[in-house]
């Protein structure tokens, strides 16, 4: 009888090279907390934050029955100035452990924050520009074929296979841009938002799977629609459900989330919601903003069929942010933008 670790190694890399090879399909990772890595949404989300700058980072890990899972791992810095203009950087790595492939991503941004309309200026819409590299790797040495494989002595490394890959790294330019519309008036009970971006605009190449079809090895781009709504129930109680579409190539990623945010004490305010992503998981949130810093937790439980084909295929996210505040306003100061 097989190995059991094998077995999910092997069947784990296979699920890789699956995802890797269906060129239409989506290559980015996504995050529940969508909000606390705000420029990977929308570029646009550059200096929103409640403060002078906002430095963030947000853990997510997923596959646990391999023993190295699936881990994404995201940090980022944001700043307004008095000019109009907001910046941005980013970093991401996203590891498969056991599977072999590593994502990394590095951006810088620049927003445009200074058109407005309306009575009293109080209709804000935000342009912004995103470049940076795209480096994806492999490590043939991790991934099992099926030709590897015998009914009677299992899986042996030595068995000779067909399949290989034409590079086992690529590091490419990256584009993408991003507009955002948000209703920055005070003392009103309703305040809404919203954006569309769109990533990879320069149709990046990706030659690790294959050098021969232009489609194949072009990453798809991705485009992002989010909005929602604050209800300002009182000065200490709002409810901010907002959604978002993610579509990359042939996949497709619609969530609908909610949370309630309590203001305790001047110093501290609690949230807690959930996020449902369109038959794949229901995802609960809890999280607090204590003197500056915010932390928050979810928990993706997965609902789609692919629970019950494998055993722990839920995810972990954790994310961390410190907002320097200075009193001064800023752009989500009376949306309280969403957390999640």
């Amino acid at each position: 009888m097989k190995n059991k670790t094998l077995q999910r190694s092997g069947w784990f890399s296979c699920l890789i090279l699956a995802f890797a090879t269906r060129a239409m399909a989506q290559t980015d990772p996504h995050f529940t907390q969508n909000y606390t890595y705000p420029m990977y949404i929308n570029p646009a989300l550059a200096g929103s934050s409640d403060g002078e700058y906002r430095v963030s980072a947000i853990y997510r890990t997923q596959w646990g029955s391999i023993s190295n899972p699936y881990r994404t791992i995201g940090a980022s810095f944001d700043t307004r100035t008095n000019k109009n203009i907001a910046l941005g950087a980013s970093l991401l790595n996203q590891s498969a452990g056991d599977g072999g492939f590593n994502y990394l991503t590095a951006y810088a941004t620049v927003a445009y924050t200074g058109v407005k309309f309306g009575k009293d200026n109080n209709h804000h819409i935000v342009l912004a520009m995103q470049g940076g590299i795209i480096n994806r790797r492999v490590d043939e040495s991790k991934f099992k074929w099926g030709e590897q494989w015998n009914p009677v002595t299992g899986y042996n490394a030595s068995n000779p296979t067909t399949e290989s890959f034409a590079r086992t790294s690529s590091t490419t330019l990256d584009v993408g841009a991003g507009a955002l519309y948000y209703d920055g008036g005070a003392d009103k009970k309703i305040n809404a938002f919203g954006g569309f971006s769109v990533y990879h605009i320069n149709r990046p190449k990706d030659p690790i799977i294959s050098t021969q079809s232009e489609e194949l090895n072009t990453i798809p781009m991705r485009y992002t629609i989010h909005g929602g709504v604050s209800f300002n129930m009182s000065d200490r109680f709002s409810i901010i459900p907002h959604v978002m579409y993610m579509r990359q190539g042939t996949a497709s990623e619609a969530m609908l989330g909610t949370y309630l945010q309590y203001n305790v004490n001047p110093e501290t305010d609690i949230m807690i919601g959930a996020y449902y992503r369109h038959k794949d998981a229901l995802a609960p949130f809890i999280g607090f903003d204590y003197r500056n810093f915010i932390v928050g937790l979810s928990y993706d439980a997965n609902t789609s069929n692919l629970g019950s084909m494998a055993k722990h295929v839920n995810s972990f996210e954790l994310s961390i942010s410190y907002v320097k505040r200075n009193g001064s306003q800023s752009i989500f100061d009376f949306i309280r933008c969403s957390r999640l």
